[in-house]
């Protein structure tokens, strides 16, 4: 007859799956301990970050002059600077074509006055010599002949001098309009220009206050990086040293079975039960 019985076991258990590269886990960790010691700054590192520092104490050399600008793009940049003069010009253009363009010079050309009265003393000369030869000067046929000839030759002049001075009314007028949307064209141009340069005077208003902030904003990355090599110095060993401390295993460990009896044992363990309990009525 067979049986089973239950036994539980406590075993203390190690791994050293390292243990055939300890000697060069350990010549690694003995740099990675003397590698703590020299996490400071280096000398040249020190070095650069004190130029740095003393580079942001100076501040910005610029900062006086971009303060400037941007002052003077906020103002408007001085685009409508020539407004004055632009309207100016146009008053002073419109003066002198007015009488032109208003017709108030048609007929009234000096020079036409001087024409005139050289055509009359010719035509005069030429007719009255005529009738003079002839025993008949200052008479009636010897002033109709005069007439007729100066309005002969006045007509042609008065009437191209006539059409020269419409044309040039038509053309004052013209100009006068051309010139007044010209000068609104500039007016309007140097109004956009102001806008365009206020907003960027917006832009470079934030320029310039960076510029002032430049020595405080240096400084600070200036100290960063000097906090910043060292820890950057013990993360790369920690990256290193953590996973080799790691490495290994030691511990306890309980271990539980069955093992399986043959009847003889089994026997041998009641036998020794009820002689227990014979023992234990003797008494």
């Amino acid at each position: 007859m067979g049986g089973q019985s239950t036994s539980t076991q406590t075993v203390q258990s190690q791994s050293a799956p390292w243990a055939a590269a300890q000697p060069a886990l350990q010549t690694m960790l003995g740099q990675i301990g003397t590698g703590l010691n020299n996490t400071g700054l280096t000398s040249a590192e020190s070095s650069a970050l004190d130029t740095l520092k003393n580079n942001a104490a100076s501040g910005n050399p610029y900062a006086g002059q971009i303060a400037s600008y941007a002052q003077s793009l906020l103002g408007g940049g001085g685009a409508t600077a020539q407004t004055t003069n632009v309207q100016d010009n146009l008053a002073s253009y419109r003066n002198w074509l007015t009488p032109y363009a208003n017709g108030s010079m048609i007929g009234g050309n000096p020079a036409l006055a001087a024409q005139l009265a050289q055509i009359r003393s010719d035509v005069g000369n030429d007719v009255n010599s005529q009738f003079a030869a002839a025993g008949r000067d200052f008479s009636g046929a010897n002033q109709m002949a005069y007439g007729r000839g100066v309005a002969a030759a006045e007509a042609p002049v008065i009437a191209a001098q006539y059409n020269q001075d419409v044309a040039n009314q038509l053309a004052s007028a013209g100009a006068l309009y051309n010139a007044g949307n010209t000068t609104a064209n500039a007016l309007t141009q140097m109004q956009q220009s102001d806008l365009t340069n206020r907003g960027q005077g917006v832009t470079a208003a934030q320029s310039a206050l960076d510029a002032q902030n430049y020595g405080a904003n240096a400084t600070l990355a200036e100290e960063a990086q000097r906090r910043g090599i060292p820890v950057q110095a013990l993360s790369l060993l920690a990256q290193i040293g953590v996973p080799i401390a790691q490495l290994g295993q030691q511990g306890n460990s309980t271990t539980t079975g069955t093992q399986q009896k043959s009847g003889a044992d089994q026997f041998a363990t009641i036998a020794g039960g009820i002689s227990g309990l014979i023992n234990a009525f003797k008494k």
